[in-house]
Protein backbone atom coordinates (compact mmCIF):
# COMPACT_ATOMS: atom_id res chain seq x y z
CA UNK A 1 0.00 0.00 0.00
CA UNK A 2 1.43 3.34 -0.99
CA UNK A 3 2.09 6.23 1.37
CA UNK A 4 -0.48 8.29 -0.56
CA UNK A 5 -3.12 5.64 -0.04
CA UNK A 6 -2.35 5.48 3.68
CA UNK A 7 -2.63 9.24 3.91
CA UNK A 8 -6.12 9.00 2.42
CA UNK A 9 -7.32 6.02 4.47
CA UNK A 10 -5.93 6.78 7.94
CA UNK A 11 -7.68 10.13 8.46
CA UNK A 12 -10.94 8.63 7.18
CA UNK A 13 -10.59 5.57 9.44
CA UNK A 14 -9.71 7.74 12.44
CA UNK A 15 -12.69 9.99 11.77
CA UNK A 16 -15.02 7.01 11.55
CA UNK A 17 -13.69 5.57 14.79
CA UNK A 18 -14.05 8.88 16.61
CA UNK A 19 -17.50 9.42 15.17
CA UNK A 20 -18.57 5.91 16.14
CA UNK A 21 -17.23 6.31 19.67
CA UNK A 22 -18.99 9.61 20.19
CA UNK A 23 -22.23 8.20 18.79
CA UNK A 24 -22.37 5.29 21.22
CA UNK A 25 -20.71 6.85 24.28
CA UNK A 26 -23.27 6.35 27.02
CA UNK A 27 -25.88 5.06 24.59
CA UNK A 28 -27.41 1.79 25.79
CA UNK A 29 -27.57 -1.36 23.71
CA UNK A 30 -31.10 -2.32 22.61
CA UNK A 31 -32.97 0.24 24.73
CA UNK A 32 -36.34 -0.80 26.11
CA UNK A 33 -39.31 1.00 27.62
CA UNK A 34 -41.49 -1.11 29.89
CA UNK A 35 -45.17 -0.21 29.96
CA UNK A 36 -46.37 -1.71 33.27
CA UNK A 37 -49.76 -2.64 31.83
CA UNK A 38 -51.38 -4.36 28.88
CA UNK A 39 -51.25 -2.55 25.50
CA UNK A 40 -53.38 0.56 25.30
CA UNK A 41 -53.86 3.19 27.96
CA UNK A 42 -51.58 5.71 29.60
CA UNK A 43 -48.46 3.64 30.33
CA UNK A 44 -48.37 2.38 26.76
CA UNK A 45 -48.77 5.94 25.49
CA UNK A 46 -45.92 7.14 27.71
CA UNK A 47 -43.53 4.54 26.31
CA UNK A 48 -44.56 5.30 22.75
CA UNK A 49 -43.98 9.02 23.30
CA UNK A 50 -40.32 8.19 23.96
CA UNK A 51 -40.15 5.56 21.22
CA UNK A 52 -41.50 7.81 18.48
CA UNK A 53 -39.99 11.04 19.80
CA UNK A 54 -36.41 9.77 19.96
CA UNK A 55 -36.72 8.16 16.53
CA UNK A 56 -38.19 11.22 14.84
CA UNK A 57 -35.68 13.58 16.42
CA UNK A 58 -32.73 11.27 15.64
CA UNK A 59 -31.63 11.36 19.28
CA UNK A 60 -30.84 7.67 19.49
CA UNK A 61 -29.29 5.14 17.13
CA UNK A 62 -31.16 2.01 18.19
CA UNK A 63 -34.96 2.25 18.28
CA UNK A 64 -36.59 1.83 21.67
CA UNK A 65 -38.53 -1.40 22.08
CA UNK A 66 -41.83 -1.17 23.95
CA UNK A 67 -42.54 -4.20 26.14
CA UNK A 68 -45.42 -4.90 28.50
CA UNK A 69 -45.31 -6.03 32.13
CA UNK A 70 -48.84 -5.82 33.55
CA UNK A 71 -49.63 -6.48 37.17
CA UNK A 72 -50.72 -4.40 40.13
CA UNK A 73 -50.89 -1.15 38.09
CA UNK A 74 -47.12 -1.00 37.96
CA UNK A 75 -46.24 -3.08 41.03
CA UNK A 76 -44.67 -6.00 39.18
CA UNK A 77 -42.56 -3.75 36.96
CA UNK A 78 -41.50 -1.56 39.89
CA UNK A 79 -40.50 -4.57 41.99
CA UNK A 80 -38.69 -6.16 39.06
CA UNK A 81 -36.53 -3.08 38.49
CA UNK A 82 -35.97 -2.31 42.18
CA UNK A 83 -35.08 -5.88 43.13
CA UNK A 84 -33.70 -7.77 40.13
CA UNK A 85 -32.94 -5.41 37.24
CA UNK A 86 -31.27 -2.70 39.23
CA UNK A 87 -28.42 -1.73 36.90
CA UNK A 88 -29.80 -1.93 33.35
CA UNK A 89 -28.89 1.37 31.65
CA UNK A 90 -31.10 0.71 28.65
CA UNK A 91 -34.30 -0.09 30.54
CA UNK A 92 -36.79 2.72 31.10
CA UNK A 93 -40.10 2.18 32.87
CA UNK A 94 -43.10 4.43 32.31
CA UNK A 95 -44.74 5.95 35.37
CA UNK A 96 -47.63 8.30 36.04
CA UNK A 97 -49.57 9.75 38.91
CA UNK A 98 -51.13 6.28 39.28
CA UNK A 99 -47.70 4.86 40.09
CA UNK A 100 -47.09 7.50 42.74
CA UNK A 101 -50.53 6.96 44.25
CA UNK A 102 -49.92 3.22 44.58
CA UNK A 103 -46.54 3.90 46.17
CA UNK A 104 -48.22 6.23 48.64
CA UNK A 105 -50.76 3.56 49.57
CA UNK A 106 -48.09 0.89 50.04
CA UNK A 107 -49.26 -1.19 47.08
CA UNK A 108 -45.74 -1.79 45.77
CA UNK A 109 -44.77 -3.95 48.73
CA UNK A 110 -41.50 -3.29 50.50
CA UNK A 111 -40.34 -0.70 47.98
CA UNK A 112 -41.09 2.99 48.42
CA UNK A 113 -40.49 6.08 46.28
CA UNK A 114 -36.75 5.97 47.06
CA UNK A 115 -36.20 2.54 45.49
CA UNK A 116 -35.57 3.74 41.89
CA UNK A 117 -34.04 6.69 40.08
CA UNK A 118 -36.64 9.08 38.69
CA UNK A 119 -35.35 9.99 35.27
CA UNK A 120 -37.49 12.62 33.54
CA UNK A 121 -41.04 13.63 32.69
CA UNK A 122 -42.31 14.62 29.25
CA UNK A 123 -45.88 15.70 29.85
CA UNK A 124 -48.96 15.88 31.98
CA UNK A 125 -52.43 14.53 31.43
CA UNK A 126 -55.76 14.89 33.25
CA UNK A 127 -58.37 12.54 34.62
CA UNK A 128 -61.75 12.12 32.91
CA UNK A 129 -65.14 10.51 33.40
CA UNK A 130 -66.92 9.02 30.39
CA UNK A 131 -70.11 7.13 29.52
CA UNK A 132 -71.53 5.49 26.40
CA UNK A 133 -73.09 7.83 23.89
CA UNK A 134 -76.55 6.40 24.61
CA UNK A 135 -76.20 6.80 28.38
CA UNK A 136 -78.97 8.60 30.28
CA UNK A 137 -76.22 10.56 32.06
CA UNK A 138 -75.46 13.65 30.00
CA UNK A 139 -73.71 15.77 32.63
CA UNK A 140 -71.68 15.28 35.78
CA UNK A 141 -74.67 16.39 37.82
CA UNK A 142 -76.81 13.64 36.27
CA UNK A 143 -74.34 11.14 37.70
CA UNK A 144 -74.27 12.82 41.10
CA UNK A 145 -78.06 12.91 41.40
CA UNK A 146 -78.32 9.22 40.47
CA UNK A 147 -75.65 8.33 43.03
CA UNK A 148 -77.44 10.32 45.71
CA UNK A 149 -80.62 8.32 45.10
CA UNK A 150 -78.75 5.01 45.10
CA UNK A 151 -74.92 4.84 45.26
CA UNK A 152 -75.00 1.35 43.77
CA UNK A 153 -77.17 2.29 40.79
CA UNK A 154 -74.09 3.08 38.68
CA UNK A 155 -71.28 0.61 38.11
CA UNK A 156 -68.01 2.49 37.62
CA UNK A 157 -65.04 0.91 35.87
CA UNK A 158 -61.45 2.06 36.20
CA UNK A 159 -57.83 1.02 36.26
CA UNK A 160 -56.72 -0.50 39.55
CA UNK A 161 -58.49 -1.66 42.67
CA UNK A 162 -60.22 0.38 45.37
CA UNK A 163 -57.80 3.08 46.44
CA UNK A 164 -56.14 3.18 43.03
CA UNK A 165 -56.20 6.07 40.62
CA UNK A 166 -59.36 4.93 38.81
CA UNK A 167 -61.25 4.63 42.07
CA UNK A 168 -59.86 7.90 43.45
CA UNK A 169 -61.35 9.94 40.62
CA UNK A 170 -64.90 8.73 41.27
CA UNK A 171 -64.29 8.84 45.04
CA UNK A 172 -63.44 12.53 44.80
CA UNK A 173 -66.70 13.16 42.95
CA UNK A 174 -68.62 11.18 45.58
CA UNK A 175 -67.00 13.14 48.39
CA UNK A 176 -67.75 16.44 46.66
CA UNK A 177 -71.38 15.34 46.49
CA UNK A 178 -71.46 14.43 50.18
CA UNK A 179 -71.44 10.67 49.60
CA UNK A 180 -69.32 7.93 51.15
CA UNK A 181 -67.05 6.57 48.35
CA UNK A 182 -67.11 3.14 50.00
CA UNK A 183 -70.79 2.84 49.07
CA UNK A 184 -70.03 3.00 45.34
CA UNK A 185 -70.09 -0.01 43.03
CA UNK A 186 -66.63 -0.13 41.47
CA UNK A 187 -65.24 -2.63 38.96
CA UNK A 188 -61.44 -2.86 38.85
CA UNK A 189 -59.47 -3.44 35.65
CA UNK A 190 -55.75 -3.92 35.10
CA UNK A 191 -55.44 -0.95 32.77
CA UNK A 192 -54.85 -0.49 29.08
CA UNK A 193 -58.22 -0.20 27.36
CA UNK A 194 -60.02 -2.94 29.32
CA UNK A 195 -62.39 -0.58 31.14
CA UNK A 196 -63.43 1.08 27.86
CA UNK A 197 -64.16 -2.33 26.38
CA UNK A 198 -66.29 -3.08 29.42
CA UNK A 199 -68.11 0.22 28.96
CA UNK A 200 -68.91 -0.50 25.32
CA UNK A 201 -70.00 -4.02 26.24
CA UNK A 202 -72.48 -2.67 28.77
CA UNK A 203 -70.69 -4.25 31.74
CA UNK A 204 -70.13 -0.87 33.44
CA UNK A 205 -72.04 2.41 33.18
CA UNK A 206 -69.20 4.90 33.58
CA UNK A 207 -65.42 4.78 33.35
CA UNK A 208 -62.68 6.88 34.86
CA UNK A 209 -59.75 7.49 32.53
CA UNK A 210 -57.55 10.22 31.17
CA UNK A 211 -57.76 12.83 28.44
CA UNK A 212 -55.06 11.16 26.36
CA UNK A 213 -57.06 7.91 26.31
CA UNK A 214 -60.17 9.60 24.94
CA UNK A 215 -58.62 10.18 21.52
CA UNK A 216 -57.95 6.46 21.15
CA UNK A 217 -61.64 5.80 21.86
CA UNK A 218 -62.99 8.21 19.25
CA UNK A 219 -64.05 5.33 17.03
CA UNK A 220 -66.37 4.16 19.80
CA UNK A 221 -69.60 5.83 20.83
CA UNK A 222 -68.25 7.45 24.01
CA UNK A 223 -69.33 10.70 25.66
CA UNK A 224 -66.90 12.36 28.07
CA UNK A 225 -68.73 14.07 30.91
CA UNK A 226 -65.82 15.95 32.47
CA UNK A 227 -62.09 16.52 32.52
CA UNK A 228 -60.40 17.13 35.88
CA UNK A 229 -58.24 20.04 34.75
CA UNK A 230 -57.99 23.66 35.87
CA UNK A 231 -59.49 24.86 32.61
CA UNK A 232 -60.72 23.35 29.38
CA UNK A 233 -58.21 21.59 27.19
CA UNK A 234 -57.55 22.81 23.69
CA UNK A 235 -57.96 21.14 20.31
CA UNK A 236 -60.40 18.31 19.75
CA UNK A 237 -61.19 18.00 23.46
CA UNK A 238 -62.08 21.66 23.93
CA UNK A 239 -65.80 20.81 24.02
CA UNK A 240 -65.40 18.72 27.19
CA UNK A 241 -66.36 20.75 30.28
CA UNK A 242 -64.22 20.66 33.39
CA UNK A 243 -65.60 19.32 36.65
CA UNK A 244 -64.87 22.73 38.13
CA UNK A 245 -67.16 24.58 35.72
CA UNK A 246 -69.91 22.08 36.52
CA UNK A 247 -69.70 22.99 40.19
CA UNK A 248 -67.34 20.26 41.46
CA UNK A 249 -63.89 21.34 42.59
CA UNK A 250 -61.96 18.28 41.45
CA UNK A 251 -58.48 18.35 39.90
CA UNK A 252 -56.53 15.25 38.91
CA UNK A 253 -53.33 15.95 36.97
CA UNK A 254 -51.28 12.99 35.76
CA UNK A 255 -47.59 13.47 35.10
CA UNK A 256 -46.09 11.10 32.55
CA UNK A 257 -42.46 10.12 32.85
CA UNK A 258 -39.82 7.42 33.28
CA UNK A 259 -37.61 5.84 35.90
CA UNK A 260 -34.58 3.54 35.83
CA UNK A 261 -33.03 1.08 38.25
CA UNK A 262 -31.34 2.27 41.45
CA UNK A 263 -27.88 1.05 40.41
CA UNK A 264 -27.77 2.51 36.90
CA UNK A 265 -24.55 4.52 36.67
CA UNK A 266 -24.64 8.30 36.97
CA UNK A 267 -23.18 8.79 33.48
CA UNK A 268 -25.93 6.63 31.96
CA UNK A 269 -28.62 8.54 33.84
CA UNK A 270 -27.06 11.80 32.66
CA UNK A 271 -27.07 10.54 29.06
CA UNK A 272 -30.79 9.81 29.18
CA UNK A 273 -31.59 13.10 30.87
CA UNK A 274 -29.68 15.02 28.22
CA UNK A 275 -31.65 13.24 25.50
CA UNK A 276 -34.98 13.90 27.21
CA UNK A 277 -34.10 17.57 27.64
CA UNK A 278 -33.37 17.84 23.91
CA UNK A 279 -36.55 15.95 23.06
CA UNK A 280 -38.72 18.15 25.27
CA UNK A 281 -37.21 21.30 23.74
CA UNK A 282 -38.25 20.20 20.25
CA UNK A 283 -41.24 22.07 18.81
CA UNK A 284 -42.08 19.03 16.70
CA UNK A 285 -42.26 16.85 19.81
CA UNK A 286 -44.43 19.40 21.59
CA UNK A 287 -46.81 19.28 18.62
CA UNK A 288 -46.74 15.49 18.82
CA UNK A 289 -47.73 15.69 22.50
CA UNK A 290 -50.52 18.17 21.75
CA UNK A 291 -51.93 15.86 19.08
CA UNK A 292 -52.30 13.23 21.82
CA UNK A 293 -53.79 15.63 24.36
CA UNK A 294 -50.70 15.60 26.56
CA UNK A 295 -49.41 18.95 27.80
CA UNK A 296 -45.62 19.42 27.67
CA UNK A 297 -44.09 19.16 31.13
CA UNK A 298 -40.37 18.43 31.48
CA UNK A 299 -38.56 18.08 34.79
CA UNK A 300 -35.63 15.92 35.85
CA UNK A 301 -32.89 15.65 38.47
CA UNK A 302 -33.51 17.02 41.95
CA UNK A 303 -36.58 18.91 40.78
CA UNK A 304 -38.22 15.65 39.75
CA UNK A 305 -37.12 13.88 42.94
CA UNK A 306 -38.69 16.65 45.00
CA UNK A 307 -41.87 16.59 42.89
CA UNK A 308 -42.25 12.84 43.34
CA UNK A 309 -41.81 13.05 47.10
CA UNK A 310 -44.30 15.90 47.44
CA UNK A 311 -46.85 14.13 45.25
CA UNK A 312 -46.48 10.85 47.13
CA UNK A 313 -46.98 12.60 50.47
CA UNK A 314 -50.08 14.39 49.16
CA UNK A 315 -51.48 11.04 48.01
CA UNK A 316 -50.71 9.50 51.43
CA UNK A 317 -52.73 12.27 53.04
CA UNK A 318 -55.58 11.62 50.61
CA UNK A 319 -55.35 7.93 51.48
CA UNK A 320 -55.66 8.76 55.17
CA UNK A 321 -58.73 10.89 54.48
CA UNK A 322 -60.39 7.96 52.71
CA UNK A 323 -59.31 5.47 55.39
CA UNK A 324 -56.98 3.61 53.03
CA UNK A 325 -53.76 4.03 55.04
CA UNK A 326 -53.01 4.78 58.67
Amino acid sequence: MSTLTLRKILPLTLALLIGSASAVAGEPHRPECIAPSKPGGGFDLTCKLAQVGFKDENLINSPIRVTYMPGGIGAIAYNSIAANRRAEPGTLVAFSGASLLNLALGKYGRFDENAVQWLATVGTDYGTLAVRGDSPYKTLDDVVQALKKDPKSITVGGGGSIGGQGWMKIALLARAAGLDPRDLRYAAFEGGSEHYMALMGGHVDLVTGSASEIRAQQGNNIHTLAVFSEERLTGELASIPTAREQGYEILWPLIRGYFVGPDVKAEDVAWWRERFAKLSASEEFQSYLADRDVLPFHVDGKELDDLVKVQVEEYRQLGREFGLVE
